[in-house]
């Protein structure tokens, strides 16, 4: 499919570019830039051409995992953005000289302007390669982004499936998700579109696949589980923006 939303979700003037992996940037219609488990620099999947805005006003980790915040630190210092995330990965960044922090945990809500991020569960391990340590860094999570006049959104970090994203559904009725296919590290094609289901999604997003070898779900794949369901998927290209 190409980049633009086919009519079953409405963006209402939100923007959302992959930038390979799990990394994802969001631009409000009121111009609120956020930047999802930043995985760049070393992320083969990253476009070489692309710049990320001089400002980012949030920047969202959902966990402690090398391929979802190696360039967490670098971002947060040189884009002047507002890391959020569950509390001990947010202590951890402080630690390395990241000032501007929100720590939260599992069912609450921030409201940043005319973004409301609340986090929710994820089934998933979560730690912090510290040089020659591996540190705790709290529980993994998954974003739910409620925008003032546009879509809610729900970025599942490394997820796999579980019967209580129903409860998202309910909670906070996403439209479009982010959900992980790769297999392997999180779940794969058939158990995301069971996801998708539980979540009531109109559009689904598939991140997290194609990046290393053990990564063997595919987007045809996820297309082919959801032939039966109401349930669109839009397949992004690194770098280039829906509308």
């Amino acid at each position: 499919m190409n980049s633009e939303l086919n009519g079953m979700a409405d963006l209402k003037g939100t923007h959302i570019t992959w930038l390979g992996h799990a990394a994802v940037l969001i631009t409000t219609a009121k111009d609120t830039q956020i930047l999802i488990d930043p995985f760049l620099e070393q992320n083969p999947k990253y476009p070489r051409d692309y710049k990320l805005p001089e400002k980012i006003d949030l920047l969202l980790l959902s966990h402690g995992h090398g391929d979802h915040i190696a360039d967490a630190v670098s971002v947060a210092k040189k884009h002047k953005a507002q890391a959020v995330g569950i509390f001990e990965l947010t202590a951890w960044l402080q630690t390395k000289g990241v000032d501007d922090v929100v720590g939260m945990n599992l069912g609450g809500t921030y409201k940043f302007k005319d973004v409301a991020i609340s986090l929710v569960e994820a089934r998933h391990s979560s730690s912090i390669q510290d040089g020659q340590e591996t540190l705790y860094a709290g529980v993994a999570a998954g974003f739910v982004l409620t925008i003032d006049g546009g879509p809610v959104l729900y970025h599942a970090g490394d997820t796999s499936l579980f019967s209580d994203l129903q409860l998202i559904r309910e909670l906070y009725a996403p439209a479009i998700g982010f959900l992980p296919i790769g297999d392997h590290y999180t779940m794969g094609p058939k158990a995301a579109a069971i996801a998708a289901n539980y979540l009531g999604l109109s559009t689904v997003i598939p991140i997290h696949y194609g990046t290393f070898p053990q990564l063997t779900g595919t987007p045809e794949q996820l297309a082919t589980h959801l032939q039966n369901q109401k349930i669109e998927m839009l397949e992004l290209k690194p770098g280039v923006a829906a509308k």
